[in-house]
């Protein structure tokens, strides 16, 4: 293969700087939102997860793990899995590795695939997170994430976001 073909990009074009500032925008207000609701709460609302979920919500708002059931359902399906699998099989590498393992399992077959939220049992086992983690920060980031998503990406484009809700 000669080198210059070695040298050609396949990647897709960078997107506008409106798009990317857009981008940016809703990511800072999702996470701040996220900041001071635990500020203002004394309960934890923030995530590292919640970024990664911010890159798919505000970078890809088209993909299909950047809609409303995928955010919510895969952060609560795979928290929920590693929630169970701390408090019956303890925190372990092995209950580490069952956990990630069930929870990509379980949103493949509840159509709720998130990548970011793969690593939501590891979160939960490393914490030795109560079930409570489930509302906070789980289920109330996520829709914090969708909320600000919604609100961004249709001011960006009108009704452009979501792709679909359930």
């Amino acid at each position: 293969m000669p080198l210059p073909s070695l040298l050609k990009s396949g990647a897709p074009p960078a997107p506008s700087l409106h798009f990317t500032l857009v981008s940016f925008v809703g990511t800072v207000v999702a996470i701040a939102v996220t900041g001071w609701l635990s500020l203002m709460s004394g309960t934890p609302w923030l995530m590292a997860s919640f970024g990664a979920s911010c890159v798919l919500a505000f970078g890809l708002p088209d993909s299909p793990l950047a809609q409303p059931r995928n955010i919510v359902g895969g952060h609560l399906v795979s928290t929920l899995i590693g929630l169970v699998v701390l408090h019956t099989l303890g925190n372990s590498w092995w209950s580490c590795a069952l956990a990630v393992g069930l929870a990509l399992a379980a949103m493949q077959q509840t159509r709720t695939l998130h990548a970011p939220a793969g690593a939501n049992p590891l979160v939960v086992i490393a914490s030795g997170a109560s079930f409570g983690f489930l509302l906070t920060p789980v289920l109330a980031g996520s829709l914090v994430v969708v909320a600000v998503a919604w609100c961004v990406n249709n001011a960006r484009s009108r009704g452009s976001y979501p792709k679909y809700w359930v």
